[in-house]
């Protein structure tokens, strides 16, 4: 129900922000500020997602929990989808996405409400896993036999060699 709500409100939000801003400075530097506001926003979230997924490939390579790097990534996506979507309401609490303290903020409320049961990378149980070292030089893998070609039942050319 209260989606439904959001549906409603911040289009109406909008739309009032607009007349009212509107209203003291005119339509076209109510545009051009809409207009500013999303390529900043769209420089902004580039970098700041670049740095989120810098961070969240070296959580990954160094097997630590990468949720936290993962939350900052969705948060900085979310951002950029407000950031393109027209509008002043939206764009502040985009712009406010991109602010790590406000991040956090966000992260800490939604631990507050969310319990993870379990976490594991790999297959298998959680206490099978192991860390390589370096000088593991062990592969897993798969393999396929592949039959060998057969022979042509005709003599080559002499354009080719056997």
């Amino acid at each position: 129900m209260w989606l439904f709500f959001a549906f409603l409100a911040v289009p109406l939000i909008e739309i009032g922000l607009f007349i009212q801003v509107g209203g003291w400075i005119g339509l076209w530097p109510t545009l051009l500020i809409v207009v500013l506001t999303a390529i900043a926003g769209t420089a902004l979230v580039r970098s700041q997602g670049a740095k989120a997924l810098g961070d969240m490939r070296q959580s990954f390579s160094e097997l630590s929990d990468p949720t936290e790097h993962l939350a900052h990534g969705a948060m900085i996506l979310v951002s950029g989808a407000l950031l393109l979507t027209p509008g002043f309401f939206t764009d502040a609490v985009g712009f406010a996405l991109l602010v790590p303290g406000v991040r956090l903020f966000v992260m800490r409320k939604l631990r507050e409400r969310i319990k993870v049961q379990s976490f594991t990378m790999g297959q298998g149980a959680p206490g099978d896993m192991h860390r390589r070292r370096p000088d593991d030089r062990v592969i897993d893998g798969e393999y396929e036999e592949v039959p060998p070609r057969k022979n042509p039942t005709h003599e080559p050319s002499g354009w080719t060699k056997h």
